[in-house]
């Protein structure tokens, strides 16, 4: 699995973790060991240039997904076609005033967006209430998993 991660914004994040978290997730999902996967962490001001030029909407945002080659989770018994997974890009600075307001640390938070971003590089959507539904119940699962993960190996 390639993970590459490049923290262009001021915010400190444990890069290990966050890699670590990204293999997790694209293993638990059954992503072919050979695709790769961009993250980046920006400032408030590219982050918000990303979300007008991309989603034509004003301001920053916390996380945007970038696919590339349309991959889908895959199974244990077929994972998913190998390729470019494509880039999650998050703004720490949101996510910090995120975190806040939901009275938990930021490091939750990011794990939170990462998790988000890799589910909507995969094809998950919440723009309906189904969608909605499954997205965020797989991503809570993950992050159950993932908090277990860490702790058991004294991550946390």
């Amino acid at each position: 699995m390639s993970i590459d991660l490049n923290n262009e914004s001021d915010f400190e994040v444990d890069e290990a973790d966050m890699i670590a978290q990204a293999t997790f997730l694209l293993r638990k999902l059954h992503i072919n060991p050979a695709s790769e996967l961009s993250i980046m962490l920006v400032d408030e001001v590219a982050m918000a240039a990303l979300h007008e030029q991309f989603m034509d909407e004003p301001g920053s945002t916390d996380v945007l997904s970038f696919p590339m080659d349309e991959l889908r989770e895959g199974t244990e018994d077929e994972p998913s076609d190998e390729g470019i997974l494509g880039d999650v890009v998050i703004c720490p600075a949101v996510a910090e005033r995120q975190a806040q307001t939901a009275g938990h640390p930021t490091e939750v938070e990011i794990r939170l967006l990462l998790t988000h971003g890799v589910l909507h590089l995969l094809g998950h959507d919440h723009a309906e209430p189904e969608e909605h539904r499954v997205m965020f119940g797989l991503q809570a699962q993950l992050l159950a998993e993932w908090e277990g993960e860490r702790n058991r190996r004294g991550m946390a």
